[in-house]
């Protein structure tokens, strides 16, 4: 008789197919974020006010027609866990690329020119841990609209565990956007 062995699932694969499996009630986001399921609500309207106004003005003044998403979720390196799975607030990628076209649910982050994070009530996942996730993905620019804190910040040139350029601004102050955007946002409204 031979006996059989069976590879005994890591933690972070329990984790990763109960996450998997989740059907969490209409509206609401599901994520894996170093290795902890995060489940948000749907968003209050003035967190959705912002998005819409980020979107209008990229897809308004950008140098390079855009694609948007507002609910893709993007597998991005994680820190402890091997894999994050995240749905940014709001996913930019070059039209060009046609990236969401026949894109799995969660998709490589490969080709995502930037990420929209608008802070809500943990904010602080948005501020550190996605901060850093998508930054070891490589993703060129993440633009964090802080609610709680009254600022918009541009991370850019990710490297390693973070990114080198940070460009802080409070609301009502005017943030660049380096190519391929080439334009200029308003954040005004944001508050």
């Amino acid at each position: 008789m031979s006996a059989m062995t069976h590879e005994i699932p890591t933690q972070e694969d329990v984790v990763l197919d109960g996450f998997l499996a989740l059907d969490t009630p209409l509206g609401f986001r599901a994520e894996l974020i170093e290795g902890e399921i995060v489940v948000t609500p749907p968003p209050l309207g003035n967190h959705e006010r912002v998005v819409s106004s980020v979107l209008r003005q990229i897809i308004a003044g950008t140098a390079t027609a855009m694609d948007f998403s507002g609910n893709k979720g993007l597998k991005v390196d994680g820190g402890s866990a091997a894999r994050n799975h995240v749905i940014p607030d709001g996913t930019f990628a070059p039209e060009e690329l046609d990236l969401f076209l026949d894109a799995e649910s969660w998709m490589a982050c490969d080709g995502v020119a930037l990420v929209l994070e608008v802070t809500s009530q943990r904010a602080e996942i948005d501020r550190e841990a996605k901060r850093q996730s998508y930054a070891r993905s490589a993703i060129p620019l993440y633009l964090l609209v802080d609610r709680e804190h009254g600022k918009v910040t541009l991370f850019s040139a990710p490297e390693g565990d973070d990114y080198t350029e940070i460009h802080t601004g409070p609301f009502g102050k005017q943030i660049d956007l380096p190519a391929p955007f080439s334009t200029t946002l308003d954040t005004a409204r944001f508050g």
